[in-house]
């Protein structure tokens, strides 16, 4: 059977690559940034690496977007959204942590994005990217090893015999005894609980640096929210005994000079609460004590309120760049 050439790119292709070419210039403003400020040298070598690959990705994407006759995604450049005179915001030791979980984050996306795609050099290109963003988080995880800054989720012991469960208490939560966590709640509380704390100390630093008041009191609701969060998540880890993880509050210096604009800020922001959101409804999926599925419910439905106030606050700033849509037909009817 012959192969089909010049296929044209399916929504979901073109989904994927908008996707990362936003990401991935957010990333390099990112890394342009820390790597002005770092002193760790080995935190400046995970820095240097991120940075190598974000160039990579937005060489590939352009390409990509050339060849299509697609129009390259403006996304964020260094001259417009970066103060490269600016201080320190956060600690070498966040800067470390925080390329860590971003590298994650970007290695789920990529798997995705490989999974959604069928063009031969778009699925080669995710490929690619899900090999390269392998080794960087096994980089960033030996290094925060290494300093002791790596946080593991709690130790179980193993369990003497398999078990099914008999009756249907296994899934209640709300009165009277409460069965111990599962291995797999555990997990997304600890995960969940993670990336709040994450998420609180980056609001606490952008509401520092906010240009504008707007934004400023979007970021003050935003670490609000993540440290409830956080608490909730905690608390439910205490109940069962279970170590909470720290947090990041003391890693954020005193500086009111923003590296960043306030519009790759909010999106950073609102790009991190979509992340939530999923986190979220993939963990209700999969925790069967009905207290936590409808805490998971609660707390989704509050972080998508503000994630749409986030939205509509990018828009009246002209800062939400708009993704490929498809054909409006009735304004293109002659009628």
């Amino acid at each position: 059977m012959g192969t089909e050439h010049n296929v044209k790119l399916s929504a979901a292709e073109i989904a994927q690559l908008w996707s990362s070419y936003m990401n991935s210039s957010m990333c390099h403003c990112l890394f342009t940034h820390f790597l002005k400020v770092v002193e760790d040298n080995q935190v400046q070598t995970i820095l240097d690496k991120g940075l190598e690959l974000t160039q990579i990705h937005l060489q590939k994407l352009t390409t990509i977007f050339h060849k299509e006759k697609f129009p390259l995604p403006q996304g964020f450049v260094v001259k417009e959204d970066v103060n490269t005179a600016a201080p320190k915001l956060f600690s070498d030791s966040f800067m470390l942590y925080f390329s860590s979980s971003m590298g994650a984050m970007a290695l789920n996306f990529y798997a995705v994005a490989k999974a959604a795609s069928v063009r031969s050099d778009v699925d080669t290109y995710f490929s690619e990217c899900i090999r390269e963003l392998s080794e960087f988080d096994s980089l960033t995880k030996n290094l925060l090893l290494s300093k002791g800054l790596f946080i593991r989720s709690p130790y179980l012991s193993p369990p003497q015999e398999v078990r099914f469960v008999e009756d249907q208490t296994f899934m209640s939560g709300w009165f009277g005894h409460k069965r111990p966590l599962s291995a797999i709640e555990i997990t997304n509380l600890f995960l969940n609980l993670q990336k709040n704390a994450m998420g609180k100390a980056v609001m606490i630093g952008f509401s520092q640096v906010a240009q504008s008041k707007e934004v400023g009191r979007f970021m003050v609701r935003g670490k609000e929210i993540a440290s409830k969060h956080t608490e909730i998540f905690g608390s439910v880890l205490k109940d069962d005994d279970l170590p909470v993880p720290m947090t990041w509050d003391n890693e954020i210096t005193d500086s009111k000079i923003p590296p960043f604009s306030d519009k790759m800020m909010m999106f950073m922001t609102t790009a991190l609460i979509g992340l939530s959101i999923g986190l979220y409804g993939a963990s209700m999926a999969i925790s069967i004590r009905k207290d936590l599925s409808v805490d998971y419910v609660r707390l989704a439905a509050e972080i998508a309120k503000y994630a749409e106030d986030g939205a509509k606050m990018m828009i009246n700033n002209g800062w939400l760049e708009e993704p490929p849509l498809s054909e409006d037909r009735d304004k293109l009817a002659n009628t």
